[in-house]
């Protein structure tokens, strides 16, 4: 059953995909009930637009789910890739070839030190790649975290 997008139903959230968002009082706005996100609709091309974030983030309601509208310059393409890898390695290589050749001195008390740096920065560097793809697509990783808390507590 397809149903248009009006302001008197009740739609699953297109960010957490969990809760549901229906039209706020008095306003000409949508609210989710478990993520809190605020969306203005525009009913006539039946778009949704997250209101309370910097990134224009639109969604089209086909009738049954909701599909993600890419705005022109959004699209990544292969040299955001190539910057990212780079971001990992570069750092790591710089930090690993320094302790390849300035190594320590064996059997002090912090000899482990650079290899522990090394795996360090190549961690840290993947977890901020990893927060960025996450943020672009807009992955809700600790609403999905806390929607599995809710359903095994």
């Amino acid at each position: 059953m397809t149903t248009t997008l009006n302001y008197h139903s009740a739609y699953h959230c297109p960010v957490c995909r969990q809760g549901k968002i229906s039209s706020m009082p008095l306003m000409e706005a949508f609210a989710c009930n478990f993520c809190q996100h605020i969306f203005t609709a525009n009913l006539e091309q039946q778009l949704l637009k997250m209101a309370d974030t910097q990134l224009p983030l639109i969604w089209r309601w086909n009738g049954k789910t909701w599909t993600r509208v890419l705005q022109e310059g959004m699209e990544l393409g292969w040299g955001y890739g190539v910057a990212g890898i780079i971001f990992v390695i570069l750092p790591t290589s710089i930090i690993g070839f320094g302790a390849y050749l300035f190594p320590p001195l064996p059997g002090t008390a912090f000899s482990w030190f650079p290899i522990f740096w090394t795996i360090l920065a190549f961690f840290a560097h993947l977890a901020c790649m990893g927060w960025l793809v996450i943020a672009y697509y807009q992955f809700p990783v600790f609403m999905y975290l806390s929607a599995l808390r809710r359903r095994w507590i």
